[in-house]
């Protein structure tokens, strides 16, 4: 192993935590939902679902943005957490928010391998092949 791809994920890791912290500082919880998170892991599962299908995962771009920025952008954690924390007082209510949750990043997942699956270029053309 080299250091190359640690010193990626650790600088990758560092934008993407700090990308994650602005959305939760400018993002506020709905009634104790916490949007921020549900927005963050989205939007990290289609960016995820985009690069995994654009780029070899050998490359250091990959390393340095799949596992470092959006590994620190999305969280697990802190679904599992604001789940827990929901559940205390609206459990129907983090059942819903897991369950939305996982649903909603899995759809931007697939959605984002869709788009990002390169096309050929007879069909952007307009052209059968």
């Amino acid at each position: 192993m080299t250091l190359r791809p640690l010193l990626l994920v650790f600088a990758g890791g560092s934008v993407g935590t700090a990308a994650r912290l602005a959305v939760g500082l400018a993002v506020p919880d709905a009634g104790g939902v916490p949007v921020a998170t549900l927005l963050v892991n989205v939007l990290g599962a289609l960016l995820i679902g985009i690069l995994a299908a654009r780029l070899p995962q050998t490359t250091g771009l990959r390393v340095f943005l799949g596992t470092g920025v959006l590994g620190g952008f999305t969280t697990y954690s802190a679904l599992m957490t604001g789940t827990d924390a929901l559940w205390a007082h609206a459990p129907l209510l983090a059942a819903a928010y897991a369950g939305i949750s996982l649903v909603l990043g899995l759809a931007a997942a697939v959605l984002g391998v869709w788009i990002g699956r390169p096309r050929s270029t007879a069909r952007r053309a307009g052209v059968d092949s």
